[in-house]
């Protein structure tokens, strides 16, 4: 189980930091994504974080703002957004990767990949 938590109402340039915690698997063989849906527009990812704790990826749109990092004895990965932006608004979500070779995670995922999903913590970005 997934459960994303942290989202709030933050000015334009304010940071929030968002937590996915797991429960009932071993998190270290699984990389987690962070993902997102604006209304009307499609979900896109936005970072991950690989199964070894040590790969990150991130889109374009959110390097050098976004954080990503995770506690593997807390089970418990983090977003650490700053400078956020109106265009950051939406529902953001975590989601798990079986990744036990440690591959690069992708935030793209192709089919089967990312089939568990938590539910949405919602951000708004506004003055």
């Amino acid at each position: 189980q997934l459960v994303a938590s942290g989202g709030g109402l933050v000015q334009p340039g304010g940071s929030l930091r968002l937590s996915c915690k797991a429960s009932g698997f071993v998190l270290d063989y699984y990389d987690i994504g962070w993902f997102r849906q604006a209304p009307g527009k499609e979900r896109e990812g936005v970072s991950c974080i690989g199964a070894g704790g040590i790969r990150t990826v991130y889109a374009d749109s959110v390097r050098g703002r976004f954080t990503i990092s995770r506690d593997n004895a807390k089970k418990t990965v983090y977003l650490q957004m700053d400078g956020l932006e109106t265009e950051d608004t939406a529902n953001y979500y975590c989601a798990r990767n079986w990744n036990p070779l440690r591959a690069p995670c992708p935030i793209v995922p192709r089919k089967g990949q990312y089939p568990d999903w938590s539910e949405g913590t919602q951000v708004v970005v506004s003055a």
